[in-house]
Order: C-alpha cells, then structure tokens, then sequence
C-alpha cells in the first residue's frame, strides 16, 4: 500500500537550479483562450441576464498550446505540431507561441476549420459563461500526412515527447499510434494528456495522467477511495500496456503507479483554489520536462503537484516560472520551522525569494501571546488579501514595555512556533523595537493589514506602504476576544458555560 511520499527538498531545489533546456515535443489541439473580464451591476432590461461591463480582453494559449507554455517558461526547448484554422486567429495563435518562443515550424494551417477559440466571460473571479468556436472532425488524410511529417522533424530533436488531447481531432487512432511508436523507436518517453474512454489510441505510451473522471470513464467503474485508485491504476497499465500512470485526484493529490508496482501517492498543495483551468496541463507539462532531464517518476510527480498549486490559485490558465516554483520549495516546511526567519538576513533572503516568484506580501504585526479564536480569524482575512502572509511578532522585552511587567505569558520563541504552526502563515519574523516601522519599511508589502480599532490611532507604516505602491486593509475584530480576556477569566476562574458556543 502506498504512503504519502516526502520530497528531499534540497535535491530538488539543486535540480531546478541546473534544468538547463530540455527538448520536448508537444503534439496536440491547439486552443486560443480569450478572456472578457468585467462587473456585473445590473440585470438586463431585455432579458433575465446580467449585464456585463466589459473592462479588458485577454488572450492566453490554450489546450497544447498552454502545455507548451508550462514548459517555455520553465526554460525548455519547445517543438509544437498542431492545427489551427487559415482564419483571423491564425496570426494572433502564432504572434502569442512567438512571444514565448515556441518553435511553430509544425503548426500547420487547416482551411476546412476554424481555430479552436474558447471565449470566457468573467465577472471579478467568477466565471459567467463561456462560449466555443471549434470543428471537432478528425483531420483528414492530407493533413494527417502533413502533421506525421511536420512530427517526426520534430522528434528527431527532442528529449520527450508530450500528447495533449483535447478531442478535437488532431489525435486520431492513426496519429497517436504513429507517434507512440516513433517516441519508443527513438527511446525517448511518451506522456499523454488523456481523453474518453477509448484509450487503444494510447496503447504502448511511457506515461498517462489521467484526472479521476478521464480514469473512471477509461475503465469503466468509479473510483471512490484510495484502494479503488490503486487498483484502477494497476488495470490501466496491463489493459493499455504502458509503463506507468499518473492520476490527479483534485484536493486528494496525485496518485502515481508504475508497471512494477511501485507506487506513492503525493498530497494536494494549493492553499487556496480559484480556478482549477489547465492544471491538468501544468502536470503533464512538469512530468515530461523533469522525467527528461533525469529525474524518477516520484520526484519529478512531486514537483508537478507543487506547480499545479500555483496554478490553481491563478485566474485562468497560468505557466509557472522557475523563481515561483523554486520560492514553492523554499516555502514548504510541514513542521512550520522553515517559517521562522530568525535574522534581517534571513528574512532578506526569504523576500527575494518571494518577489522573484512574482507574490504579493501582506504584512500584520501583534503580540499573539495567547493565540485565541479573534487572533485566528484576524490571520485568515489578512491571508486573503495577498499571495502570502507574513507576520511580524513583538519580542519578550518589547511586550512587556507595551503591556506591563506580567506579560508576555508565552515567551517569543513560543509564540512563533505557534504561529508557524499555521497553514494561513508563510512567514514569522520578531521585532524589537515599540513599532514595526523598521521592519515594514525594510519589507515593504503590498498590503498592510491592520485591526479596525487602529483606525482613528493611525496606522504605523500606512505612508511608506502607500508611497511605494501598497495598500492598507482594516480587518474587523471578533467581539468579546482579547488575550486580556481571556486572562480575566482565567484570573477569575471562570470557565466556558454550556451552550455558549465557545
């Protein structure tokens, strides 16, 4: 029976750092993703809709064209061979794969379709409608000959190869048995991105990773616990032949089997989840370009599960970079000690990690002596307003001037193992001085959040914040919680009456 695996951070943070460019071949239907992202005020006069205002349009690659991107922006040498319609969107397809400099020598231009173009409508974060421009025939046989060729030019250069299906037409029986085949002549890995229940057309590929839908669709059974995941891996592998299967499982995590039986099971990583759009390309993507350069199945799953966290709390489909996920690693430390940033150096090193990944700061401050339900509350909203909190704690010395001989109860090393100990906190740093107005301008967040009881008190920092580009948040308290209650009743032995809710 499996185990929920560790990863050896360090090895994997010195992979990272020596990737280089990996060659990967991606083959597969190609999507143009367009989002119009607006507010929503008003229901139509018209009709019983919402009204959306429109305020920006963007436009991101889609289908193979987003694993493409996973891999461009890790740093790998990216072939891509797919179809697009002879239309409008052909130039806008190719002007995008040019700006990440993805080799579209083998893109080829159908006139009998259209590009593939999903058109998102989103109100803030929430997704309204969506609505879909596509011709899903199978290619015909000229462009079959066409795209096999544009293929094997391509493999000829490449480290591994990637099917990302879509079941659009591009990966027919004849094509992904073709390209299979080619990828085991060459000795290079072949991963698919599954689709439907017939997978004859995957037969004899190194690696499918399959979501638990595509995986319940592809045997024909549910698969409702981890025992029914196991097994249904182990049938997959004999029924399709293939030397190992990946299966994303959502909040479950990812569970990978190969042919000998080994196995291991990794746990979700995503601390919030906005959007769940592409994930599935960002894990195919990071398991070829690690499996490529080297690394074991287990390894280079766990590093897939660490992108696909980033992913999913981003709007949309995202490629993740090496600085985000590199700053992932430095990040993650189940026992919380990773948190604890002892010195200025430290946390400067800490800093530069995380603005190198491209995350928002939010800083708060307190004494946090005895860590109650306000103080909980009060860390989970500040958590909300960025990409990562950090928490700066008054010392022993600095307590006791602002709050009297008796205190604090916890002693500063107590209070931030506490606090580390919090999945809503990424960082823990301590401050000596009355104020932190040394430490937040030396951090200089993006949001500053404060409890709403320092609104006429005026907030230590506001400026700088604000000069430098930052915001400051006022967060509401939870009524009848204080450390200092809670040691008045303690003080007076007083303990929670029943039915009180406490």
């Amino acid at each position: 029976m499996s185990k929920p695996q560790d990863l050896d951070l360090p090895a994997l943070r010195k992979h990272l750092e020596e990737l280089g460019s990996p060659r990967i071949c991606v083959v597969g239907d190609l999507i143009l993703d367009r989002y119009l992202v607006g507010s929503v005020s008003r229901i139509s006069p018209e009709a019983p809709i919402p009204v959306l205002a429109a305020q920006r349009e963007e436009l991101r690659l889609g289908g193979v064209g987003n694993v493409a991107a996973n891999l461009s922006t890790m740093g790998a040498e990216v072939r891509m061979v797919a179809a697009v319609g002879k239309d409008d969107l052909e130039d806008k397809v190719r002007g995008l794969l040019g700006q990440l400099n993805i080799d579209a020598t083998g893109v080829l231009a159908d006139p009998s379709r259209p590009t593939i173009e999903k058109t998102r409508f989103l109100s803030g974060v929430q997704q309204m409608l969506r609505v879909d421009r596509e011709d899903t025939r199978p290619l015909d046989e000229e462009m079959v000959k066409s795209l096999l060729a544009a293929a094997e030019i391509a493999l000829a250069a490449s480290d591994a190869l990637i099917l990302s299906d879509y079941g659009k037409g591009v990966l027919t029986q004849e094509v992904s048995q073709a390209l299979i085949q080619a990828a085991r002549a060459q000795g290079i890995p072949c991963l698919v991105d599954p689709k439907g229940s017939d997978w004859t057309r995957y037969r004899g590929a190194t690696l499918v990773t399959p979501n638990r839908q595509e995986a319940h669709e592809a045997l024909g059974r549910e698969l409702p616990d981890m025992d029914a995941v196991r097994a249904g891996a182990a049938d997959l592998i004999e029924n399709n032949e293939l030397d190992a299967v990946v299966i994303t499982l959502s909040a479950d995590g990812i569970y990978h089997r190969q042919q000998d039986g080994t196995d291991g099971h990794v746990q979700a990583e995503a601390r919030q989840v906005y959007d769940v759009t592409g994930a599935g390309d960002t894990v195919v993507a990071h398991l070829a370009l690690h499996l490529a350069s080297g690394l074991p199945l287990s390894s280079a799953v766990g590093l897939a599960n660490q992108a696909a966290g980033i992913v999913v709390a981003r709007l949309g489909t995202h490629a993740v970079t090496p600085d985000e996920l590199c700053s992932r690693l430095e990040d993650r430390d189940p026992g919380g000690e990773g948190k604890i940033l002892g010195d200025r150096p430290a946390l400067a090193k800490r800093l530069e990690s995380w603005r190198r990944g491209g995350r928002s700061i939010v800083f708060t401050n307190g004494c946090f002596d005895i860590l109650h339900r306000g103080h909980v509350e009060y860390l989970r909203f500040a958590r909300r307003q960025g990409d990562l909190l950090l928490v700066g704690v008054n010392s022993d010395a600095s307590v006791r001037r602002l709050k009297g001989s008796s205190r604090p109860i916890n002693s500063l090393d107590d209070r931030m193992e506490v606090l580390a100990a919090l999945e809503v906190v990424d960082g823990v740093v301590a401050f000596d001085e009355d104020t932190p107005k040394d430490l937040i301008e030396l951090v200089t967040p993006a949001v500053l959040v404060k409890g709403e009881d320092w609104r006429d008190k005026g907030v230590v920092g506001q400026e700088w914040v604000e000069d430098h580009g930052g915001r400051v948040v006022l967060a509401s308290l939870l009524a009848g919680q204080s450390t200092s209650s809670v040691l008045e009743r303690a003080a007076r032995g007083e303990g929670v009456t029943e039915g009180s809710g406490d």
